[in-house]
């Protein structure tokens, strides 16, 4: 009866606030009442004591009043910096289910993390990138909300979906699987008898859970054991990766990471920024986090000095990989494989079509900054000035003392960089004509390909379980048709909810049908 009472209860707010309380298009309203006027004092001390707690208080989004929430400063550099400054906005994150287990937002959300948009004076780094990221792989919903606090007017955030048991259920269909979030704890000491590693960049440390504690958190209630094994495997037994870890998925976010220049991130010099799952799979599949800084707003590779702009412009595709860096082993030792190596080519010659060979990510860019200028205007704690916000879409902006390169400044000259790279500039295969012919207990998966040595079906029984790999053959004996007429073939068990997709390679380049992979891998049909 409680949970269809709270249901009825919440739909005045469903109506108020949306479809979506992330619809990228509806600036949320959201507003919180503390008891004591000293809030954000109290605030700063749980953040600096570093326990993570709470502070209790009311919340009003769209209409609607959730009481007993709880509230915490949230971030690093956005935290600390700003704090720096005596800046009032900060960042916040806030637990809707922090006493009553029961009470969340329309569509089941149960936490709303608020970035004050540090380094960022174009407003849109963050939402754009997410936007783009979540066509390939898994990631948050992400837009804007106006913040008030006991009444008074902090300013317009960037409002990000938690990666959170909702979201794991929403994405992989299960959610009681092992979750582990890849960010050091700044300033903690391992004992001694640990080796020494680099952050969260999955460097094997044995197999003492102690020694990964300060650099990975446990979200779950069990798992360490499978993660270490893991992060062995990635590094000594590396054969076996595919049994352990999502290899497409990987390769979607060293891609991602890369094109859009996010160095806050694996890539980076900090090397986090990301969480692991393991569900029903049975795989590890990273999952992106933390996109304020894409786009060139964190100017660290790891390699040494800061880049400038031309030096972003033209970051390495196989940044890392290329110096053989033993401190980056999910880039280094996946992309020895040659396959690997092509897939994630592709992937990069997929986004970039996708989202900058078209210019949809200046549209994009545009849009957002068209929703949100007057309140950009209007907010009197932005962090920086309503001119740099103007300006940083297509150049180089102040920010406080560091200058942020443009959005299209960078990534003009980034595609421009990416296009006529050898490894990109190489022809793929070309895949076509892919179907499926179900008979009996067997499925034959055909396809005509162009330019190709060999081939591979990707295929799984359903989206809770993890993509084996089939060989392709033209060899007329593979449910191909005939011996070298063009056309591949494979025989994959029956499953009514099977899915599929194609990697198709030559001595350069692969190619993938459907070029998103395995975020949009084909159903079979019955």
């Amino acid at each position: 009866m409680k949970k269809l009472i709270l249901v009825f209860f919440l739909l005045p707010s469903l109506f108020a606030t949306g479809q979506d309380f992330f619809q990228w298009d509806k600036i949320q309203e959201i507003k919180i009442y503390f008891e004591r006027d000293n809030w954000a004092e109290i605030l700063t001390n749980m953040k600096r004591a570093g326990k993570k707690q709470r502070m209790s208080a009311k919340l009003v989004v769209g209409g609607q009043t959730y009481e007993q929430v709880g509230v915490r400063f949230k971030g690093n550099s956005s935290f600390k910096n700003v704090t720096k400054t005596g800046s009032n906005k900060l960042p916040f994150n806030i637990e809707i289910d922090y006493k009553d287990k029961e009470q969340a937002l329309p569509g089941g959300y149960q936490k709303i993390k608020l970035s004050n948009v540090f380094r960022d004076p174009s407003f849109v780094r963050e939402i754009l990138a997410y936007e783009i990221v979540r066509k390939y792989t898994y990631a948050p919903k992400c837009n804007f909300a106006k913040l008030y606090v006991n009444d008074k007017y902090l300013g317009l955030y960037s409002n990000t979906q938690t990666i959170d048991k909702d979201f794991l259920k929403d994405n992989f269909g299960d959610n009681d699987g092992i979750l582990v979030k890849c960010d050091p704890e700044w300033g903690v000491k391992v004992a001694p008898s640990c080796k020494k590693g680099d952050k969260s960049s999955l460097m094997y440390l044995g197999d003492n859970p102690a020694c990964y504690a300060s650099n990975y958190e446990l979200k779950s209630d069990e798992g360490w054991s499978d993660f270490i094994k893991m992060i062995e495997v990635l590094n000594e037994k590396k054969e076996d990766l595919p049994k352990h870890l999502d290899i497409d998925q990987t390769l979607w976010m060293h891609a991602l990471n890369n094109v859009l220049v996010n160095l806050d991130s694996y890539t980076g010099r900090l090397s986090h920024n990301y969480y692991m799952y393991k569900g029903k799979s049975g795989v590890f599949t990273p999952l992106i986090w933390d996109l304020n800084l894409a786009f060139g707003g964190f100017k660290f590779d790891g390699n040494g000095k800061p880049l400038d702009t031309k030096g972003l412009q033209k970051l390495s595709t196989m940044v890392h990989f290329k110096n053989n860096n033993a401190k980056r082993p999910l880039i280094v030792n996946i992309l020895k494989n040659p396959l690997y190596r092509k897939i994630y080519i592709a992937h990069i010659r997929t986004i970039l079509k996708e989202n900058f060979n078209n210019n949809e990510y200046k549209t994009r860019a545009e849009a957002f900054q068209r929703l949100i200028d007057s309140e950009v205007r209007n907010d009197a704690n932005k962090l920086y000035s309503y001119e740099s916000f103007k300006a940083n879409l297509n150049s180089s902006a102040d920010a406080k003392g560091t200058q942020i390169v443009g959005l299209t400044e960078l990534m003009e000259g980034r595609k421009e960089y990416l296009n006529n790279h050898p490894l990109l500039s190489t022809d793929p295969p070309v895949i076509s004509n892919v179907e499926d012919i179900h008979f009996d207990e067997d499925v034959a998966i055909q396809a005509k390909l162009e330019g190709a040595t060999g081939a591979i079906a990707m295929y799984r029984k359903n989206k809770k379980e993890h993509f084996i790999a089939y060989k392709m053959k033209d060899d007329g004996g593979s449910n191909d048709e005939s011996m070298d007429d063009g056309i591949w073939g494979c025989t994959v068990p029956f499953h009514k909810k099977g899915q599929y997709y194609i990697i198709a390679e030559n001595e350069k380049a692969a190619a993938t049908f459907p070029a998103r992979s395995s975020r949009e891998a084909i159903k079979i049909k019955e």
